[in-house]
C-alpha cells in the first residue's frame, strides 16, 4: 500500500486529491498539510511514499521545499502554472499534474509512482544466509545464480560466493519472482545477469548453466524469446 501526503493550501484542490485518492486502489492518504513547512515536520515523524505537492503556497513554496527536503519521498507536483514543470523535473520530481487535472491523468501519475516504488523495493530486498559460522546479508538483486549441492546450496553473487546448508527449493520459495527463476533442477538464475543464451545453455559470469526440459518453456517466456 502506497502512503501519500497532500501538501496543498487550496481547499478545493485538497478535496479533489482526497477524492481521487479514495477512489484509487493501492494508495492510502496518511495526512494533509496546508503548507510546506508543516510538511517538513510531518515527514520527520511519519513514513510517506508519495507527496502531492502544490508549487505556490505561503511560507515556503513547493520548489523551495524540494530544495530543502532531505527525506526520501517521491514527489508529484500539482500546480496551475506550466512554467514550473521544467524546474520541477530538474529537481527530480516524478510527475507533474497541471490543474485542473482529470482522474485519468491522476491515475497515470499514481501508476508511475507504483512502478518506481516497486523497483526501489525490489532493489532493496535482502536475504540472510548463514555460512561458515557467519550470517550474511545479501541483496537479492546482486545474486547471479544459485546451484544445488545435495543438502547444500551455493549462492553466487556479484562479489562473493556462499555455500550454506539448505535446499534450492527453499531458496526458490524465498527469492523467485519476476527476474529470478528456476531453470534446472540444480539451478536458479537471475534473468538480469544473463550474458547470453546459446542453445539450451545460459552463460552468466563465464559459468555455463543448462536449461532443463521441464523449465524451458517458462524460461523462454520470461526471457522474452
Amino acid at each position: 500500500m502506497i502512503r501519500c501526503l497532500i501538501v496543498e493550501d487550496e481547499p478545493i484542490a485538497r478535496d479533489v486529491l482526497r477524492r481521487y485518492i479514495s477512489d484509487t486502489p493501492g494508495i492510502i492518504l496518511v495526512g494533509e498539510c496546508f503548507n510546506a513547512v508543516d510538511a517538513l515536520t510531518f515527514l520527520e515523524e511519519n513514513t510517506v511514499d508519495v507527496l502531492f505537492l502544490d508549487v505556490q503556497m505561503p511560507k515556503l513554496s513547493g520548489i523551495r521545499f524540494l530544495k530543502t527536503n532531505s527525506h526520501p519521498v517521491e514527489v508529484i507536483l500539482t500546480t496551475a502554472y506550466s512554467e514550473f514543470a521544467l524546474e520541477g523535473y530538474e529537481l527530480d520530481v516524478m510527475d507533474y499534474l497541471l490543474k485542473p487535472f482529470s482522474f485519468e491523468r491522476f491515475l497515470r501519475a499514481v501508476q508511475k509512482a507504483k512502478n518506481v516504488l516497486s523497483k526501489k523495493e525490489e532493489s532493496e530486498r535482502t536475504l540472510s544466509i548463514k555460512s561458515d559460522g557467519k550470517i550474511y546479508k545479501v541483496l537479492i538483486k546482486d545474486i547471479l545464480f544459485a546451484e544445488s549441492n545435495g543438502d547444500y546450496t551455493t549462492l553466487h553473487c556479484e562479489h562473493k560466493k556462499l555455500t550454506y546448508y539448505g535446499t534450492l527449493k527453499a531458496l526458490e520459495e524465498k527469492i523467485c519472482g519476476e527476474h529470478i527463476l528456476r531453470v534446472h533442477k540444480s539451478y536458479v538464475v537471475n534473468l538480469k545477469k544473463i550474458d547470453f543464451l546459446e542453445g539450451n545453455t545460459i552463460s552468466i559470469n563465464k559459468k555455463s548453466i543448462p536449461i532443463g526440459n521441464a523449465f524451458k518453456d517458462i524460461f523462454l517466456g520470461q526471457f522474452n524469446i
